[in-house]
């Protein structure tokens, strides 16, 4: 649907703020849509918070104010939802519920960036819906609100008129999806060009979380095992190996791993090998052969498909992509302490 000609003026997008809000998550949007504008599109962007009043960020930068909730009566196209550090202090607000439940009944599209899908989801807005959020909260939002079907991996879901992204960034990407639906893909590219940011971007969330912690069990011959999995990836850690170090049946192995961890032993292993190949392609010179039998996938093809299934990108893109920022060569000038100045 173009929404960019469902009416004869410009699109409103509105941006709910609130103290202690992530400064990227409100910003990010905002220069995807102002983008836009300069390539055609026709946006106009409101800030509203619950009195009216300024806010102060997460960082500690002030944002001012639009308009107050009570002065908020136009329809908007797009309800933009961002996060912040105090989510779990924000979805006990009733009054900010209320709020979020509000403009949402009268906006074409709402979006969350980041932990916004706290606040959508206490709002009942997210019940029956597939949804995403920053990776080291997914699993709290799961367990929150299970009328959620959480999305950890995802970098933006829409389901239906609610868009959830996933940390910070990912609340571009969510507007550049916005603006291609809006303006057509042209526009959406040639911002994506003057932002200089992936129209779309490659691979999923995980890509960029921390390597993997053993999660919490109650079961300490569970816990024993996956210890030694997150000590020693490349080991032998089939079902009947971990089965038998912790004296019970391959089928009550399995049993523990679904009850406690929510996954399967074959998958939990695969995450864990994955980590471990991202850490040493990340800091790292061996070949991928070597990187391979390091981490138990056996083959340089092997940790391959598993690259590409998981992440969506080759082991060597992986490399090329996270190693660097472009901006190391510079201190090759420096020599013995002593700087090299070159112009």
């Amino acid at each position: 649907m173009n929404l960019q000609h469902a009416g004869t003026g410009p699109l409103l997008v509105t941006i709910l703020v609130f103290p202690g809000v992530r400064l990227l998550d409100v910003t990010g949007p905002i220069e995807v849509f102002a983008s836009a504008n300069e390539f055609g599109g026709r946006y106009r962007l409101s800030m509203v918070s619950a009195d009216g009043h300024e806010v102060t960020t997460s960082a500690g930068t002030r944002l001012s104010v639009d308009l107050a909730i009570q002065d908020a009566h136009e329809s908007s196209d797009v309800l933009l939802i961002p996060g912040g550090p105090g989510w779990d202090q924000l979805i006990k607000d009733d009054a900010l519920l209320d709020i979020v439940r509000g403009l949402d009944a009268s906006s074409r599209r709402t979006a969350s960036v980041c932990t916004g899908a706290f606040l959508l989801a206490a709002a009942g807005l997210l019940d029956g819906r597939r949804a995403t959020t920053h990776w080291r909260h997914s699993r709290e939002l799961a367990l929150r609100f299970p009328a959620v079907q959480v999305e950890p991996d995802a970098i933006f879901v829409q389901d239906g008129k609610v868009l959830t992204s996933a940390g910070v960034s990912a609340g571009i990407d969510l507007s550049l999806a916005l603006v291609e639906e809006h303006c057509g893909a042209d526009v959406a590219r040639a911002v994506a060009r003057d932002l200089v940011v992936f129209m779309q971007r490659p691979g999923g969330q995980s890509q960029f979380s921390v390597r993997a912690r053993a999660p919490h069990t109650r079961q300490e011959l569970l816990r024993r095992v996956l210890d030694a999995v997150a000590e020693d990836p490349g080991a032998d850690h089939t079902l009947s190996a971990m089965a038998r170090r912790a004296g019970v049946s391959s089928r009550h192995m399995t049993r523990l791993f679904c009850d406690e961890v929510g996954t399967t032993p074959a998958r939990y292993v695969e995450q864990i090998r994955l980590e471990a190949a991202q850490a040493l392609l990340e800091t790292g010179d061996d070949p991928m052969a070597v990187i391979a039998r390091r981490t138990g996938f056996g083959s340089a093809e092997s940790l391959r498909r598993a690259f590409v299934r998981n992440l969506n990108v080759t082991p060597g893109a992986f490399r090329a992509r996270f190693r660097t920022t472009g901006a190391a060569p510079r201190a090759a000038h420096v020599v013995s302490g002593n700087p090299a100045v070159k112009s």
